[in-house]
C-alpha cells in the first residue's frame, strides 16, 4: 500500500517517476509520470521544485543528504549500509546521484563501503546534459589525514576527477600522493580538519551547486552541526538490527533540535521512503 506524498516522485530505473506529485499515491514501485517530473526532486519541492533543481550560483548551493535507517535506528549492519537497503532504496539513491553535481563522503565511509567512482546513466544523460551537468557526479571526499588507498578505481578511472576536501594542515606528502594519483585536492579548514560551511562555498566556487551526501554518520553529523544542510532523505528499514551501530548522525549533541518538514512520503514492501527540508 502506498501513501499520499506532497512534491514531486523520484525516478524509476525506466525513467518513470516513482509515486511523485502533490496527489500522487501509490507504492515506491508505481510509475506517475515522465522523467522529467523528477526535476522536483531536486531541491525544496513544491512551486520551487523546478528553481530548486536548477541550481545556480544566483541560487546558491542546495545541500541534501541520503540515508537509510532500521527501526531501531542503526545506521549500518557490520559497517555497511547494504544489509538494511533494499531494490527501491537503491533505485532512489541512483535517481539522487543522477540529480547531483556532487557527491560528498566521509573517508571512513569510503573505506568501509568500498566506493567507486559515479557512473554514467543512460536515463539521466539527456537531463544532465540539458543541466549542463557533467556525465556523471564527481566524488568529493572529506578526509583530514589523506590517509586514503589512491590505487583504488575512485582515484584512477572516475569519470570526473576524485575531489578530496582537506584542511590547510594536512600532511604535503599524503596531498602531493593524492594528487599525483590524480585527485584534486581542496582545502576547506585552516587545521587538519574540514569546516562545513568551507567545504560548501569550496564545492560551489567550482560551480557545484547540486550537492548530495551519502553519509557517513561522523560526516552528517558534523553537516548539522554547522547547519549546513537543506534536506534529508531518509529510507526507515522495517529491520530490527539492536547491537550498537550509529545512528544515521553522529558527534556531539545540538542545543537546540533543528526542526524539518516533511514534503513526501512513499512506501514499498515495508519501506518508508521519505524527503524532509528545512523550514
Amino acid at each position: 500500500m502506498g501513501v499520499a506524498g506532497s512534491g514531486a516522485g523520484v525516478a524509476g530505473p525506466d525513467g518513470g517517476v516513482v509515486g511523485g506529485g502533490a496527489d500522487a499515491v501509490g507504492s515506491a514501485g508505481a510509475d506517475a509520470g515522465s522523467a522529467e517530473a523528477a526535476g522536483g526532486y531536486g531541491g525544496s519541492g513544491g512551486s520551487e521544485g523546478s528553481e530548486r533543481s536548477e541550481r545556480s550560483a544566483e541560487a546558491g548551493p542546495w545541500l541534501r543528504a541520503n540515508m537509510v535507517s532500521t527501526l531501531d535506528g542503526a545506521a549500518q549492519h557490520d559497517g555497511r549500509s547494504q544489509p538494511i537497503s533494499c531494490a527501491a532504496d537503491m533505485r532512489i539513491f541512483g535517481t539522487l546521484r543522477g540529480l547531483a553535481d556532487v557527491v560528498i563522503v566521509g573517508a571512513e565511509t569510503v573505506r568501509q563501503e568500498g566506493y567507486r567512482p559515479a557512473r554514467a546513466r543512460d536515463d539521466f544523460a539527456a537531463r544532465r546534459a540539458a543541466a549542463g551537468q557533467g556525465p556523471a557526479p564527481a566524488i568529493a571526499v572529506v578526509s583530514a589525514s589523506l590517509d586514503l588507498d589512491f590505487s583504488l578505481p575512485l582515484f584512477t578511472s572516475p569519470l570526473l576527477p576524485t575531489l578530496l576536501l582537506t584542511g590547510a594542515a594536512a600532511a604535503p606528502d599524503r596531498i602531493a600522493a593524492a594528487e599525483k594519483a590524480g585527485a584534486r585536492v581542496v582545502i576547506a579548514g585552516d587545521g587538519t580538519g574540514v569546516d562545513p560551511v568551507r567545504a560548501v562555498r569550496a564545492l560551489a566556487d567550482l560551480g557545484l551547486y547540486r550537492l548530495l551526501t551519502e553519509g557517513g554518520p561522523r560526516l552528517l553529523g558534523q553537516l548539522v552541526a554547522a547547519d549546513v544542510l537543506d534536506e534529508l532523505c531518509l529510507t526507515v528499514s522495517p529491520m530490527l538490527t539492536a547491537g550498537d551501530a550509529q545512528r544515521i548522525a553522529g558527534g556531539p549533541s545540538l542545543a537546540v533540535p533543528k526542526r524539518f518538514e516533511l514534503a513526501s512520503l512513499l512506501e514499498e514492501a515495508g519501506f518508508l521512503f521519505s524527503r524532509y527540508r528545512r523550514t
